[in-house]
């Protein structure tokens, strides 16, 4: 985690939710990566990983937890909210990010390869676009990287052993 990031109690207490959100995902075969998005300090959606289960190449933790709070409020804006993720969230994500106007993003572990916060893309921040989005980031970065190495690990140990 970076020296610089200042974790509010706030913060860490919804990427806590998150990470529980995450298990869910992980109880269902999925990556476990868990998305919560807070209004007034009340939760107004949240969502897990999906894909495998849903045969949905978008139902990504952070999609689905957009879908429930636009459904939630009866509106696709989700203005002065802040999405919790516990990954990095990646292209597709930082596109419907954007577009539903959350104001903050807060995520926990990075991710070099896909994630388009910061890491491998800097979409949320550009000036490109008509809505900038804040980010906070490596907010409780120990656990949530924790529980995706130790999901991969298990599931290569599976597949090596079933080979």
């Amino acid at each position: 985690m970076d020296d610089n990031v200042e974790q509010s109690e706030l913060d860490i207490f919804w990427m806590q939710h998150a990470l529980e959100l995450a298990k869910q995902a992980e109880s269902e075969g999925e990556v476990p990566v868990g998305a919560v998005v807070v209004h007034d300090e009340q939760v107004i959606g949240e969502g897990w990983n999906s894909p495998i289960n849903d045969n949905d190449p978008t139902a990504h933790a952070e999609i689905m937890a957009l879908r429930s709070a636009a459904k939630k409020i009866n509106n696709y804006r989700l203005l002065d909210t802040t999405l919790y993720v516990t990954l990095e969230p990646c292209i597709m994500c930082t596109g419907a990010i954007t577009h539903s106007r959350v104001k903050r993003v807060v995520y926990g572990a990075t991710d070099p390869k896909a994630g388009a916060a910061e890491s491998a893309f800097e979409i949320l921040g550009t000036d490109y676009l008509n809505h900038q989005v804040e980010v906070a980031r490596g907010v409780l970065a120990s656990e949530c990287g924790q529980i995706l190495t130790d999901f991969f690990r298990r599931k290569r140990k599976e597949k090596k052993r079933d080979k």
